[in-house]
């Protein structure tokens, strides 16, 4: 993997073809990262269905992944996972960018 590229796990890739194939309709999971959040950035998951011109297309197996460039500047050299514990099933991002995190999981900083 160079920096510049962001992976999916076996587990995230088998989750996002398990939710598409519920939704009955051919889509992707768009990865985001937006301003906001206790730490600065956040972490944005959700099916779509339209590709942008300038999307990185992910394709691992059945499922596809869609990140927009501005995302990929933060996500660089990361990884999608899916974890599924006692406390609940979710997306994570393993991302060597992020400098500090808050406890939610979903927020990150990167001074």
């Amino acid at each position: 993997m160079t920096g510049s590229d962001f992976g999916i796990t076996d587990r995230a890739a088998a989750r996002i073809s398990e939710i598409v194939a519920a939704e009955g309709r051919p889509a992707a999971l768009r990865v985001q990262v937006l301003a906001g959040g206790c730490s600065g950035f956040q972490y944005r998951f959700e099916l779509d269905q339209e590709r942008q011109p300038d999307d990185l297309v992910i394709q691992h197996g059945d499922a596809t992944v869609l990140v927009d460039p501005a995302s990929l500047d933060l996500l660089a050299g990361g990884e999608l996972d899916f974890a599924d514990e006692l406390m609940g099933s979710y997306f994570a991002i393993r991302n060597p960018n992020a400098k500090s995190a808050c406890g939610c999981g979903t927020s990150f900083s990167v001074d």
